[in-house]
């Protein structure tokens, strides 16, 4: 678990996590995420987050609502890639993603990781890149669909 601040926390994701299946069917919410409008299958996210948990730590998104945590996203920490997503759309544009990658890099420190890096933002996902940059990555090289970024510690 790593608490971000009194209603905001990560708690360690598992592959077989299915309370995110909804934003994976939202199709704006994959073409951020893989560049495609193509809907997850439950298969298809547990695969994933099989895969995310392997190559890093996996993380649950949670808020705290009156007594309840609720998901609304999820995080993989991992000093090749950190991709998040804030799945649930009530939750954006609120600064959560910028918290959470902040107390990643936070973490990555403590660590003492020497630097972190994204491995792809696509061009069209503004909020993600500004997010990073406002978290001090900086652009590293352009790729296919977009750009690579990394953060020095």
């Amino acid at each position: 678990m790593i608490e971000i601040e009194e209603k905001l926390r990560l708690r360690r994701g598992k592959p077989n996590d299915s309370e995110a299946l909804t934003w994976y069917q939202n199709q704006e919410v994959v073409y951020l995420v893989d560049g495609v409008r193509e809907s997850y299958s439950l298969e298809k996210l547990q695969r994933m987050y099989a895969y995310l948990d392997q190559v890093g730590e996996l993380y649950t998104i949670e808020v705290q609502e009156e007594t309840d945590w609720k998901a609304i996203g999820d995080v993989t920490f991992s000093q090749n890639d950190l991709p998040i997503v804030i799945g649930d759309s009530a939750y954006r544009g609120q600064g959560l993603g910028k918290k959470i990658v902040q107390a990643l890099v936070a973490e990555a420190k403590k660590r003492g990781y020497s630097a972190l890096h994204v491995r792809e933002i696509y061009k069209g996902n503004y909020a993600s890149q500004k997010c990073f940059t406002a978290c001090g990555f900086e652009i590293q090289r352009e790729t296919e669909k977009g750009y690579s970024y990394r953060r020095d510690l």
